[in-house]
């Protein structure tokens, strides 16, 4: 004969607390939470510090900016005098290498002068090749913020002399600033003979 298994066991009963009535699940408490914080406030001290350190970062900082723009204009400047030789260069291979007739500069537009700005022009893209970027007003009333040098004007470009010094373009200035715009250096840009450019004057008078 095959054996009967035996019945499971009941489950076990729950006992009842006193009175009768089973635990209700409670639900977890809310963690605690940290008592909200007041923002610090600045002391007078902590402030006056605060704006002695941002008056002396500032006092570091303009004339660092100031040394940067007058490099970039300074730049600027020179790459102007280099266009202006490329229009020279224009210029006498269309008139037999002789150098412009022109007046060093005029005072205002309506003057009738033959000068850089007027002679050049249609060498060059635009006038602004005349403007150097540290010029705050020549350029405006005139329409060139630079010098010819008229002592040169008809020469043939192997025939120039400058202070008695012949056959020495790289001592001859064709072209300068109208003011001294540029800190350091002499204050002028200078377009050589040659067609070097240079912020200083590097020519010597013949003994």
């Amino acid at each position: 004969m095959i054996p009967t298994p035996a019945p499971p066991a009941p489950p076990p009963r729950r006992r009842r607390p006193a009175g009768g009535r089973p635990h209700a699940s409670l639900p977890p408490a809310p963690p605690a939470t940290a008592p909200p914080r007041r923002p610090h406030a600045f002391t007078l001290a902590e402030l006056l510090v605060t704006l002695a350190v941002v008056a002396a970062l500032a006092a570091l900082a303009l004339p660092l900016a100031r040394f940067a723009v007058n490099r970039s204009r300074a730049a600027s400047c020179l790459a102007n005098l280099r266009t202006i030789a490329t229009a020279i260069e224009g210029w006498l291979a269309d008139h037999s290498d002789h150098l412009p007739d022109l007046a060093a500069g005029r005072h205002t537009r309506d003057e009738q002068l033959p000068t850089l700005d007027n002679t050049l022009a249609s060498y060059l893209d635009s006038p602004d090749a005349f403007h150097c970027p540290a010029d705050p007003v020549v350029f405006a009333r005139s329409g060139c913020s630079y010098l010819w040098n008229s002592t040169q004007s008809g020469r043939h470009k192997l025939q120039l002399s400058f202070f008695g010094l012949e056959g020495q373009p790289q001592c001859v200035p064709l072209v300068t600033d109208k003011e001294a715009w540029h800190p350091g250096g002499d204050g002028v840009n200078i377009l050589y003979a040659d067609y070097r450019v240079s912020h200083r004057l590097e020519f010597r008078a013949a003994p």
